[in-house]
């Protein structure tokens, strides 16, 4: 029996997708639930696994392919027998080259330089080698190996790099543009001081980890914050529609946090039901999952806030820019100890700059002030996370 292999069914805020690299080629035996090939959307990278096992008897999109929703890409023979493989070794160099998976924007700058990919260090999701590990393996100087080639000149002679983007960090440059061009965004800020969670997380880290099977980080505390705020304030956490405002009646945080592709927003889902502990679970999985690209595309749609963390890269202030459809994004940036005066007198204190940029469309700047305190006096005094004050 023949069984097509289509790409799955794709979210309506995703049209495309593009084909990576087939893991098997035609007359090779496939086992059920077997990786095909993986599929890079500009969100996520997804696997489209043999639905039943066989022989792989046509191919009808090669790698780097632009396909759609369901549209057909291979058949399955269920009932043909594998072709034997060739009695002759291939030589060491062309095995190990035809094992060495690559994305394309990889395959194309390791070609134009003359780099064999097996000789690049991949850190992408199993071993796959990225563009930026061929950059990487280019700059590295090696005392033996002669200069990499130039990949192209500039009019004056200079060497240049000219690779495509990748489909998500086209998206994403699409995306900052459209929400510039059509939100009106306004920035407000403010400072926190972090001493009374610093303490409280140095208090209890051990026994929180010992307890629930994860670190206790920041992150969590600036989740209860942020909800707690918009709550107070649920014109934050609407959205614009047309002509309509649409209040959201639920809390879907969005932690930005980083990848081998780029920056992703996976979503905390009904942040407002959760408890501390969960939360830094979530957002632990996140991280992990972000790193082995295998985060899924419905993790990564929807949300009705953002946080992102510059602080974690050395960021002392900036200004997020909201990711549509949302209405606002809080920045977080790094904790410097600073002097500041308390009760007239001038203590040391490891204090955060907060930005939080809105659509003043819909958010006053009086609504977006107050939240942006809110949100800082629950920081600095933890308990009203408590005492839902």
């Amino acid at each position: 029996m023949i069984v097509d292999v289509l790409v799955p069914q794709l979210p309506e805020s995703v049209s495309e997708a593009t084909l990576v690299s087939w893991k098997k080629k035609v007359g090779e035996a496939v086992a059920r639930d077997e990786n095909l090939i993986d599929l890079e959307t500009d969100k996520v990278v997804l696997e489209i696994p043999a639905q039943q096992a066989g022989v792989l008897v046509e191919l009808l999109e090669v790698d780097g392919a632009t396909v759609g929703s369901l549209q057909l890409i291979a058949r399955i023979d269920t009932t043909a027998v594998a072709q034997a493989a060739p009695a002759a070794a291939a030589p060491v160099a062309a095995v190990a080259d035809a094992t060495v998976v690559g994305m394309p924007a990889a395959k194309k700058l390791a070609a134009d330089a003359g780099v064999n990919l097996a000789d690049v260090a991949g850190t992408g999701r199993d071993g796959r080698v990225l563009k930026e590990d061929v950059q990487n393996h280019l700059s590295k100087p090696t005392a033996a190996a002669a200069p990499a080639p130039v990949v192209a000149t500039s009019t004056d002679g200079r060497a240049e790099q000219r690779v495509p983007m990748s489909r998500l960090r086209a998206r994403v440059a699409e995306r900052l543009l459209q929400s510039q061009q059509t939100n009106a965004i306004l920035t407000t800020f403010n400072e926190v001081n972090m001493k009374p969670v610093m303490d409280l997380r140095n208090k209890y880290k051990d026994k929180f980890e010992k307890e629930h099977g994860v670190k206790l980080g920041f992150m969590g505390f600036f989740v209860k914050a942020v909800v707690a705020a918009l709550k107070k304030y649920p014109i934050v956490n609407a959205s614009v529609d047309g002509n309509d405002i649409v209040y959201h009646g639920y809390f879907d945080i969005g932690v930005a946090v980083g990848s081998p592709r780029g920056l992703v927003v996976p979503i905390i889902r009904n942040a407002d039901q959760l408890s501390l502990a969960d939360i830094e679970k979530t957002i632990a999985d996140f991280g992990k999952r972000a790193q082995e690209g295998k985060l899924g595309v419905e993790e990564l749609t929807g949300g009705t806030y953002t946080i992102s963390n510059g602080g974690t890269f050395g960021s002392m202030m900036s200004t997020p820019i909201i990711n549509p459809p949302q209405s606002a994004i809080l920045g977080m940036h790094a904790t410097k100890e600073r002097a500041m005066v308390v009760n007239g007198q001038i203590v040391a204190l490891p204090m955060m700059y907060l930005a939080q940029s809105y659509d003043h469309r819909i958010i006053d700047g009086r609504e977006a002030v107050l939240a942006l305190v809110a949100i800082k006096d629950a920081i600095e005094d933890p308990a009203r996370l408590l005492l839902d004050l």
